[in-house]
């Protein structure tokens, strides 16, 4: 059992969840905002041996120095790559603490959100419409940009509707035979539908990219915040009322000032990943990295 436990921020935990993280803490405090001040951070996690977060919250060098007593991280979202992650993983590994993640909790919503968005662009059924007919997914060519779970799930489904799928990722999938794979500008220009699945802060399109992809195109983004250039967005945007930019809350991120006025970006203000499901799988999967931890490390 932890001494103190600190989620420092709205990680999403619901109330089952919450009820069982007071099993394992002799002190629990729950935050539900998001801190946006190193001290109010630091003083917000104190003394605490455990501390949840979201994946917004950052916890850095100066944030682990100034809370020796921490011992384990737990994140309530998926871990990619270390400089992808708001926690520094190497400086946690370095002073003993250990972080944990979680994962495939989430891809449902988002499955269907890119199925969703893009049949009511596609049939005018939100009351826009991509082409001068309505269309079906049926033999779209539509490429996806990063084929991890999230990535061929979405494949996946809109193999089922029909449509051709192609994929681009750092290096082409041995073990998939369905989907072709294509270097990243040859998708691009080849496919009229694009959807990025990438880890955090992975910025793949910039002017090149959006020139190489030309117009009457879709882009669809299923990663936290931008995989893109945004100005060379904006650009591409505006060389023709048939390029559409698809994002949910999360796609969006801070760019809410900068695209609100471009009637070609359809913007959902929600989480596509977020429902009563995925919430209780979060909750799980947390609880289960805590209960491990406690088990492996009990006696030590």
């Amino acid at each position: 059992m932890f001494k103190r436990i600190v989620v420092i921020d709205e990680t999403l935990l619901d109330e089952n969840a919450l009820q069982e993280l007071y099993k394992q803490g002799e002190e629990v405090i729950v935050y539900h905002d998001f801190p946006d001040d190193e001290e109010i951070i630091k003083k917000r996690i104190g003394d605490a041996d455990c501390l949840l977060v979201s994946y917004r919250t950052r916890i850095d060098k100066t944030i682990l120095d100034a809370c020796p007593s921490l011992r384990y991280i737990g994140m309530c979202c998926t871990i990619y790559e270390p400089q992808c992650c708001n926690v520094d993983l190497q400086e946690a590994f370095k002073k003993g603490v250990m972080v944990t993640g979680i994962k495939d909790y989430g891809d449902e919503g988002v499955v269907e959100y890119v199925v969703s968005e893009l049949i009511r662009l596609l049939h005018g059924f939100g009351g826009q419409r991509w082409q001068e007919e309505s269309l079906e997914l049926t033999k779209q060519r539509i490429g996806i940009v990063g084929l991890g779970k999230t990535g061929r799930m979405i494949a996946d489904a809109l193999h089922f509707f029909g449509a051709s799928v192609f994929y681009y990722c750092r290096t082409a999938k041995t073990d998939i035979s369905e989907y072709a794979y294509m270097p990243l500008h040859e998708l691009l220009k080849k496919c009229d539908i694009i959807c990025t699945c990438l880890p955090r802060n992975t910025i793949l399109l910039g002017k090149e990219e959006f020139n190489i992809m030309g117009n009457r195109k879709i882009l669809i983004n299923t990663s936290v915040g931008a995989t893109f250039d945004i100005e060379a967005l904006k650009i591409w945007l505006n060389k023709s009322p048939q390029n559409f930019y698809l994002c949910d809350a999360v796609g969006m991120g801070n760019m809410m000032t900068v695209l609100s006025n471009h009637k070609q970006v359809i913007y959902t203000p929600y989480i596509a990943g977020l429902a009563r499901q995925s919430v209780e799988r979060l909750g799980q999967k947390v609880l289960q990295n805590m209960q491990k931890y406690t088990m492996d490390f009990s006696g030590k």
